[in-house]
C-alpha cells in the first residue's frame, strides 16, 4: 500500500478527499503527475488554493495529461494559477516518477 492510500491522519476531510481524487484520475500517468503534486503540497494549500485545486480536478483526465506533459498548451480559458503551478512543476525532469523508481 502506498503513501497516497494512507494520507496523514491530521489532514482535514476536505484535504484527504482532494488527495484521493488527485491519485485516482483514471490513467496512471495523470495519477502520478497530479497525485504527486497534490501530495507534496496538500498540507500547506490555503482555502483559496484548495478551491482552485477542486476546479483543476474537474478537468478531463486526457486533457490534464496532455497539458501537464507539455504535449499541448493549456488553453487560456482554463488556465489558473494552480494549473500553471502544477504544469511548471510537472515539466521538471523526473516529475511523475515515483521515488522508488528513480535512479540515483
Amino acid at each position: 500500500m502506498s503513501d497516497h492510500d494512507n494520507p496523514p491522519p491530521d489532514l482535514s476531510p476536505r484535504r484527504r478527499r482532494l488527495m484521493f481524487r488527485a491519485w485516482h484520475r483514471g490513467t496512471k500517468e495523470t495519477d502520478l503527475m497530479v497525485g504527486g503534486f497534490v501530495q507534496r503540497h496538500i498540507a500547506v494549500f490555503t482555502e483559496e488554493e484548495l478551491d482552485e485545486l477542486e476546479g483543476v480536478l474537474e478537468l478531463l483526465d486526457v486533457d490534464l495529461a496532455d497539458w501537464l506533459s507539455g504535449r499541448r498548451p493549456i488553453p487560456a480559458e482554463v488556465m489558473t494559477p494552480m494549473l500553471e503551478r502544477m504544469a511548471r512543476e510537472c515539466s521538471q525532469l523526473g516529475a511523475g516518477v515515483p521515488k522508488d523508481a528513480r535512479r540515483g
